[in-house]
């Protein structure tokens, strides 16, 4: 088992990563949480495959159990769900020794998470992400929320779990697709500060889309780091973990535009991060050699690099919903080279659309 350390102070914790976890989950409940009692937030499909193993981890750690289903898929991410989360806690009156565990991937990882930020105030968590999207980028590093039908993430909290605990036995179940849009995620982390991560990416994509072992402990692990660097320096979003949102301000758009149901996540940020690309090109902040890497390695996992057709200004509109819009101003980050990034504090609209066509 590898373990990776997000040093946050009072609120510091560690990222677990390596196989058979689940059954031993238990032992990873940090001390001080103080739990009593815990509640398994998961959808049908997760906790039909893995429930029962997290159940066995809990159960041998003594910790009185409950498992609470949400549906599946982006749509649930809502207010709606989460009141009805907030009912059943209340009906079974949980109180603050409760552990509420994310067992599944980003949407559930989104909500749990949300409610145990808000709910009495404030109660453990514990992400266990099934997905790879999920185990590289939603888990780690304490963002919450659910959607707002106007705009993905719009309303949350920043709240950190008592753990992320990543087995990599959930993704031999993963349908290809879901597997897929996780790599996206991971291109990103090269692009922003590993040109090596990159390169392995291009020279090992025949052995990570067959999942072998050794590549899927090297990318997950890298990208962890990544994350947990960026987040040390900037917990809150004030400015430099902006970098992270590389190709979701328009992947954000495209999700919104299509209702949420047509691009999984990942699929929406590997467009957004070719348009991203583009733009800088055109800004002259990047060569079309650039572009073409980043095309080229999103197309080789058989993600989509094409938004969909609606009008520039629906994009553009969409785009100001983006939660780095200040001052009614875009910010975007954009490409100088793989490995290099820059966040500017406003694009004009006519370099949006430009990029677009």
């Amino acid at each position: 088992m590898k373990t990776l350390r997000i040093d946050l102070a009072d609120r510091s914790y560690d990222i677990l990563i390596g196989r058979s976890l689940l059954t031993n989950v238990g032992d990873y409940i940090p001390p001080a949480a103080r739990v009593q009692r815990a509640v398994i937030i998961s959808n049908p499909v997760v906790h039909g495959l893995y429930g029962a193993k997290v159940l066995s981890g809990l159960a041998s750690s003594e910790i009185e159990t409950e498992v609470f289903e949400v549906p599946d898929g982006e749509s649930h991410k809502s207010f709606e769900q989460a009141q009805s989360l907030y009912d059943r806690l209340i009906e079974g009156r949980y109180d603050r020794s409760t552990l509420v565990i994310a067992l599944g991937g980003g949407v559930i990882g989104d909500l749990t998470g949300f409610v145990a930020a808000t709910y009495q105030r404030g109660v453990p968590f514990l992400q266990v992400p099934t997905t790879l999207l999920s185990q590289v980028d939603s888990s780690v590093g304490g963002k919450t929320a659910v959607n707002h039908p106007r705009g993905k993430n719009m309303i949350g909290a920043f709240y950190q779990p008592q753990a992320v605990v990543i087995d990599l036995d959930t993704l031999a179940t993963l349908p290809p697709e879901e597997f897929r849009s996780g790599i996206s995620e991971i291109i990103k982390y090269g692009v922003i500060e590993d040109p090596q991560l990159f390169g392995y990416l291009e020279t090992h994509a025949d052995r990570i889309l067959a999942q072998d072992t050794e590549c899927l402990i090297h990318i997950i692990q890298t990208s962890c780091a990544i994350k947990a660097r960026v987040v040390e320096k900037d917990e809150t979003e004030s400015n430099y973990r902006m970098v992270l949102n590389y190709g979701h301000t328009l992947g954000h758009a495209v999700e919104a535009l299509t209702s949420y149901q047509r691009y999984k996540h990942g699929e929406a940020v590997a467009i957004g991060m070719v348009y991203a690309a583009r733009l800088s090109r055109n800004m002259g902040k990047c060569s079309q050699e650039t572009v073409d890497r980043i095309q080229a390695l999103v197309e080789r996992y058989g993600l989509p690099t094409e938004r969909p057709d609606f009008p520039e200004k629906d994009w553009v509109d969409a785009m100001y919903l983006d939660k780095k819009v200040r001052n009614k101003k875009i910010k975007f980050i954009l490409v100088r080279e793989i490995g290099s990034i820059e966040i500017a504090n406003s694009v004009d609209e006519p370099d949006l659309e430009g990029a677009l066509t």
